[in-house]
C-alpha cells in the first residue's frame, strides 16, 4: 500500500512539476524552438528527480511537501533561466537591429553619392552639349540654336536668306542710313547688349539676340523671310 500511495504521489506531483514548467515554457519563453527543447529538457529532469526523491522514502506524507517544494523551486529556476534565453536573444536581436541599421545608412550614402556623382556627371555632359552648340561658323551656330525655338531645319533657308540680304551674315555690317547694326541688323545695335556686353564682336551674342527677336514678332524664320520679301525690312 506504502508504494501504492508513493506512486500515487509521484504521479500527481509529476504532473504538477510538468503543469508549472509548461506554464513557464508557453507563457515565458521568447518562442524560440531551440530554447523550448532545453526548457522542455529541464522540465523532464525535473520530474524525473522529483520522483526519485518521493520513491526513496516510505512517508509520502511528509515528503510530499519537501517534493512539492522542490518541483517549485525547479519551477522558478526553469523560469529564470527561460528569461535569460529570452535577454539574450532581445540583446542579439538588438545588436543585429543596429548593426543592419548602419548598414542601411551606409547603404543609402552610397546610393546618395551614387546619384550625386551621375547627376555631376550628367551636368558636365548638358554643359558640355551646350557649349558645343555655339562653336563653328556663325551659320552653324545658327541652325545648332534653331531647337531650341522649336524650329526645325528646314526654317534654316529661310533664316541664310533673311540674313544674307540684311548683313550677309558680317558681325560688323553697320547700315549706313540708319544706326543698324550686326548679323541680325538690330536698331539700334546697343539693344543687344541686354544679350552681352560684346554685342559689337560676338556672332553668337548677336544670333541670339536676333533669333529672339525672330520668334517674338514673326514666329519663325520663314514668317520673318516672308514678311521681308512683302516689305524689304523685317
Amino acid at each position: 500500500m506504502k508504494a501504492k500511495r508513493s506512486v500515487t504521489v509521484l504521479a500527481v506531483t509529476g504532473i504538477a512539476v510538468v503543469s508549472v514548467v509548461a506554464s513557464v515554457d508557453l507563457f515565458s519563453s521568447p518562442g524560440s524552438s531551440s530554447a523550448s527543447e532545453q526548457v522542455s529538457g529541464r522540465a523532464e529532469m525535473a520530474v524525473i528527480n522529483s520522483g526519485k526523491v518521493l520513491a526513496t522514502d516510505d512517508k509520502p506524507s511528509t515528503q510530499s511537501k519537501s517534493a512539492v517544494s522542490d518541483a517549485a523551486a525547479d519551477a522558478v529556476r526553469m523560469r529564470n533561466q527561460v528569461e535569460a534565453i529570452a535577454q539574450q536573444q532581445v540583446a542579439l536581436q538588438n545588436a543585429a537591429d543596429q548593426k543592419m541599421a548602419a548598414k542601411n545608412v551606409a547603404r543609402k550614402r552610397d546610393e546618395a553619392l551614387a546619384r550625386a556623382a551621375r547627376s555631376s556627371s550628367e551636368e558636365r555632359a548638358s554643359r558640355d552639349a551646350e557649349r558645343k552648340k555655339y562653336e563653328g561658323t556663325p551659320k552653324e551656330v545658327a541652325m545648332n540654336l534653331l531647337p531650341d525655338h522649336g524650329w526645325g531645319q528646314g526654317q534654316f533657308s529661310c533664316l541664310e536668306k533673311l540674313w544674307n540680304k540684311e548683313s550677309r551674315w558680317k558681325v560688323s555690317a553697320a547700315n549706313p542710313t540708319s544706326s543698324a547694326y550686326g548679323i541680325p541688323q538690330a536698331l539700334p545695335g546697343r539693344r543687344m547688349a541686354a544679350y552681352g556686353s560684346d554685342w559689337r564682336t560676338n556672332p553668337v551674342t548677336q544670333i541670339k539676340w536676333g533669333l529672339d527677336y525672330i520668334e517674338a514678332t514673326y514666329g519663325s524664320p520663314c514668317s520673318a523671310w516672308g514678311h521681308s520679301q512683302a516689305t524689304n525690312w523685317y
